[in-house]
């Protein structure tokens, strides 16, 4: 996630909006950003993980006040927010199943 992009979440709805509004911001403008093409690439646990906790350490802990990963995470299952990692996983696994489905002839002949 670009910080900045969080950032300027913040920065416009400030502590105006709800924790709900601001999560569904962050998973509308930011996450799709972050995610961009990157179900092409094979990415390893620890990369995962870092991107887990960028989302975390950036996004979450500012949004609800707190130094807890507990709080966060229990956050994050009330918003039905799916960390980047599991996300990611299933967007792999719809990119591989389209491209087994393909009727491309060049893709097919590289398989």
């Amino acid at each position: 996630m670009r910080i900045g992009n969080a950032n300027a979440i913040f920065g416009k709805v400030g502590r105006a909006a709800n924790e709900e509004v601001v999560v569904q911001l962050l998973v509308s403008k930011c996450i799709p950003i972050l995610m961009y093409g990157l179900e092409a690439c094979p990415l390893i646990k620890s990369q995962l993980l870092s991107l887990d906790f960028a989302v975390n350490r950036c996004f979450f802990l500012k949004l609800f006040k707190t130094s807890s990963t507990e709080v966060v995470k229990q956050c994050q299952e009330y918003f039905a927010f799916e960390i980047y990692s599991v996300l990611w996983s299933k967007r792999v696994n719809k990119f591989e199943n389209k491209l087994k489905n393909t009727d491309n002839l060049f893709y097919k002949k590289l398989l």
